[in-house]
């Protein structure tokens, strides 16, 4: 998901583990619960555009790279609060500070294997993507839920509600102005918005009940997550059904989920030909010698490995045949773009 919604679920995670136990422990939820993606720029070359497919949602994303990630996270903080408390401060509780850490680390792994896009958790060992289709890798309540709840968890003071406020209006903005989402999803947004803001006001939970206050953020979060759930379970085993009878015993589906449009998802059906939705098919083209001669360059490779549901067409120019690959979960039509590749047969 985005890194606004890792942030927010990671600090609500942070101050349930944490509150009391560990010092800031939202603001180190947030960071831990990113962690995977801004590791990346240091061990994953993500930066890179002819590496990104590859790299992003590497070993920083994988079962091991959590663990390490939190083990070191655990470490560096205990030792800065060690040396605090050399100099009078309170002394570290390890244990907190390793649940918290292992906690939050973990959530951006799961937030992002709920989604289409996926995961590869048993890296370097299997590269073999995993996807829930359950939660789309942008969705509006995972941002104002949690929003919520961590502001009415602080002081009710000018300063700390100007910070709320700075945080809070470009997303809204985006969700009520943006045509993408759904009209009942805009006027929930607001409607949540609304309510914190009266909230905030009228100190509901407060200082004092912070912790149940990202408790209860958490379990709205879960309780919605869940109907997705039953709902997408569903949904991909229509799919499913609908695939073996349009294509036979060797067909694959997929449930896509749409970005601002959560209960609804974008169906794909497949077979080693080709590849379908609601009223559209194209040709995947995998058997062409000049296809296969592309899959087995650096970016082929690349490909066949992110891609879902491959596409490939030829073109002939006068320097020789070119390939252009796509996912059709992302470009089903285009020629370029993200989740595409040109490949120059050589």
């Amino acid at each position: 998901m985005d890194n606004l919604a890792h942030a927010l679920v990671g600090a609500a995670l942070g101050r349930v583990v944490g509150d009391e136990r560990v010092p800031a422990p939202a603001l180190l939820g947030a960071i831990a619960a990113n962690a995977p993606d801004w590791l990346e720029l240091v061990v994953g070359g993500r930066w890179r555009p002819d590496n990104y497919l590859l790299s992003h949602r590497g070993i920083t994303h994988s079962l091991i790279g959590a663990l390490v990630q939190a083990v070191a996270f655990t470490l560096v903080t205990g030792a800065v609060l060690t040396w605090r408390a050399r100099r009078g401060g309170p002394p570290p509780r390890w244990g907190w500070l390793a649940v918290l850490f292992f906690v939050t680390v973990a959530s951006h792994l799961y937030m992002d294997w709920q989604g289409s896009y996926g995961l590869r958790p048993f890296l370097p060992w299997n590269p073999k993507w995993y996807y829930g289709d359950w939660v789309a890798i942008v969705d509006p309540f995972y941002w104002f839920v949690p929003l919520v709840a961590l502001a009415w968890g602080g002081r009710r003071h000018w300063r700390p509600g100007m910070w709320w406020t700075i945080l809070l209006l470009p997303p809204l903005l985006l969700v009520v102005l943006s045509r993408t989402p759904a009209l009942w999803v805009q006027a929930a947004s607001l409607g949540i918005v609304i309510v914190g803001v009266i909230g905030w006001h009228r100190h509901w939970f407060g200082v004092a009940a912070r912790r149940a206050g990202a408790v209860a953020a958490l379990g709205v979060l879960a309780a919605y997550t869940l109907a997705q759930v039953a709902v997408g379970t569903v949904v991909q085993h229509r799919a499913h059904a609908a695939a073996l009878a349009r294509f036979g015993p060797t067909a694959t589906s997929g449930a896509m989920t749409i970005p601002g449009r959560p209960f609804q998802w974008d169906v794909l059906l497949a077979s080693h030909d080709t590849v379908a939705g609601d009223g559209w098919s194209v040709a995947r083209h995998l058997d062409d010698p000049n296809v296969r001669r592309a899959l087995a360059s650096a970016e082929g490779v690349t490909m066949s490995h992110f891609s879902r549901f491959l596409v490939a067409v030829v073109d002939t120019t006068p320097t020789g045949p070119v390939v252009q690959f796509r996912d059709a979960r992302y470009a089903r039509t285009s020629r370029g773009g993200f989740a595409t590749r040109r490949v120059r047969v050589p």
